[in-house]
């Protein structure tokens, strides 16, 4: 198998560009851009990148930046109005595409210059030192898709579809013929813009042909709980399941990308394949370091060994996410599709989740980690983004202290990139009933104001000058762990657990708190996190012969020093070829304690 390990640690900071320099705080449910606010490309000044840059983060993913629906009205610079019956929220979904060769015009201060204020900020990101990263949704379009921005030379979706099949290999969509689109039906109170009176919300979208919906309803009126606002791209999948196009040979998985890309050179492939790679290249053109792949697992792994082959070849450096949660997927997306990282969602974070809010046990994650252990560099590690809920939230853990331990721990176990969402390292609880959907969640549907982290931003001095001192304290804690992991060489090394060890062997040792190690020839790490978020305990925690055999220790008394504080030291004994530290660790504390080594 192919290594592509990359020399460091990466973190990732995903922001949601048009809420990150909104300073307004009126937070109307479904309020208009001039009631509510939206931020802008030019909210992210030299400052504000400079201090994302300085709290540890290598790469931001610009999420929402593709033009998708929105309700404010654009007809001024030729940008047809959206139909609310089609669009989810008054800001509208980033999943929504309805242009992918220009921007979504509300994070312009000039939208006919939208494109242009775009590659500014890519320049001005790559000048902080910073990579970018955008969406590329590949599953599905906006219902009503235009791709008003197509270069010459090439076509929007279904611009040669023929609609009188359901499936045509070369047809974008999938179409339900002698059908016409209905709106969903709506329950439960809900009326698009909260039932304020718009000239398009009439209850009717005209498509003629109806299209299978994004989430794959073939249903001409899909339910509301549909992804109704888009429609499904064909990837020349039969809507019986079977594959029409060439498969990859057995055995490609060991191979690397130009071979990839050499297979593909000679095969015949479907329209919507060519297109989306013809957008990913687009963008590398424009500076684009790389995407992240919203849904990847709805579209074919063959796609994306076509697709990704093309995108390395362009630039072998990008950087290539994928949204895939099924673990029965993830090898071949990673081998086969030649994606970088997939989330760790049902592996890592549901596991700290469930720890984090005091349910589960933490010997469940030395079993995570040993089951990726073969993949474990492609598995990204968060605790937040825009599609689950804030750890402040009530229905999260209610206490943003709470994600201390656990980000600890999520950002050093493994080789992998880390990734914050923008909010998290001040506690944003997410609490703002924005209009389409519920809190818990800061809203990517409606115009609103974020605010812990507009205390951050304190009037676009980006200085943290509002925030509490708790706040500020907890931005410290991620700053100084995000620095420290993308400049150790251990993380990037050996791993062994000595959580088990202790378990079996050390008195007041329990499963609230975890530990294990981290190594290099230069560098030696010991992490102990304590997940309860009421009692400290004291032990004497053990490193195994093993462990202590492997860095050349000789019995004696060693220096370990916490990366987390400046002031924590403790003695490391090696006596008898066994290694003890006497350890008393708070409620949600965590240490990394590193080896001095003379």
């Amino acid at each position: 198998m192919e290594s592509r390990i990359k020399a460091r640690k990466e973190v990732v900071f995903q922001v949601f560009t048009r809420l990150f320099g909104n300073t307004n705080t009126t937070n109307k449910p479904w309020g208009t851009l001039e009631e509510n606010g939206v931020g802008k490309f030019s909210d992210f000044s030299d400052k504000a990148l400079k201090e994302i840059k300085d709290l540890g983060v290598t790469y931001i993913w610009y999420t929402g930046v593709p033009h998708h629906d929105v309700i404010t009205d654009y007809s001024v610079y030729g940008i047809s109005n959206d139909d609310p019956d089609i669009v989810k929220g008054r800001a509208g979904s980033p999943y929504a595409v309805k242009d992918y060769y220009n921007v979504n015009p509300d994070l312009a201060e000039d939208p006919k210059n939208r494109l242009a204020e775009f590659k500014d900020l890519i320049s001005r990101t790559h000048r902080t030192g910073l990579k970018v990263l955008i969406d590329i949704v590949p599953n599905h379009v906006a219902r009503n898709y235009e791709g008003g921005s197509t270069p010459e030379g090439h076509e929007p979706f279904g611009a040669s579809d023929d609609k009188t099949n359901e499936y045509k290999r070369d047809n974008n969509f999938y179409y339900i013929p002698s059908q016409t689109f209905k709106v969903p039906e709506w329950r439960n109170g809900y009326l698009p813009l909260g039932g304020e009176d718009h000239v398009l919300a009439d209850g009717k979208f005209m498509e003629d042909p109806a299209k299978w919906t994004g989430n794959g309803s073939r249903m001409a009126q899909p339910d509301m709980n549909d992804w109704y606002e888009t429609v499904k791209i064909n990837y020349g999948v039969r809507p019986d399941g079977s594959y029409d196009f060439d498969r990859l040979p057995e055995g490609f998985e060991f191979k690397k990308y130009p071979e990839h890309y050499e297979f593909w050179s000679t095969k015949s492939v479907p329209s919507s394949w060519v297109k989306f790679k013809d957008i990913a290249l687009y963008w590398i053109a424009k500076g684009v370091d790389g995407f992240r792949f919203d849904m990847a697992e709805m579209v074919p792994v063959e796609f994306w060994s076509y697709m990704n082959s093309h995108i390395k070849m362009s630039n072998p450096e990008a950087f290539l996410l994928a949204e895939v949660y099924n673990p029965g997927l993830y090898r071949d997306y990673i081998f086969k599709g030649k994606m970088d990282y997939l989330y760790d969602k049902v592996e890592m974070y549901d596991s700290l989740k469930h720890i984090m809010q005091g349910h589960g046990w933490t010997d469940h994650i030395p079993v995570v980690k040993k089951n990726l252990s073969d993949i474990e560099h492609h598995m990204l590690h968060f605790l937040e983004n825009h599609d689950e809920q804030r750890i402040a939230s009530p229905d999260f853990a209610g206490d943003a202290q709470r994600g201390k331990p656990a980000m600890v721990v999520s950002a050093t176990i493994s080789t992998s990139p880390t990734m914050i969402y923008f909010g998290q390292e001040v506690g944003e609880p997410g609490k703002e009933n924005a209009g389409f959907g519920q809190p818990s969640r800061t809203s990517i549907f409606d115009y609103i104001g974020v605010p812990h982290h507009q205390r951050w931003v304190n009037d676009k001095k980006f200085d943290g000058g509002q925030l509490s001192n708790e706040e500020k304290a907890l931005r410290n804690f991620y700053k100084t762990l995000l620095n420290f992991t993308i400049g150790s060489e251990a993380l990037m090394g050996n791993y062994k657990d000595i959580h088990y060890y202790n378990r079996e062997h050390t008195e007041n040792y329990n499963h609230r708190v975890l530990s294990y190690a981290r190594w290099s020839a230069k560098e030696k790490l010991v992490i102990v996190s304590n997940f309860d978020a009421n009692d400290t305990y004291g032990f004497e925690l053990k490193i195994p012969e093993d462990l202590i055999s492997m860095w050349l220790l000789k019995d004696g008394v060693y220096l370990m020093r916490d990366q987390l504080t400046s002031n924590k030291e403790l003695k490391l004994i090696v006596e008898d070829g066994l290694g003890k530290m006497d350890v008393k660790i708070k409620s949600l504390e965590s240490f990394i304690f590193k080896l001095e080594l003379d």
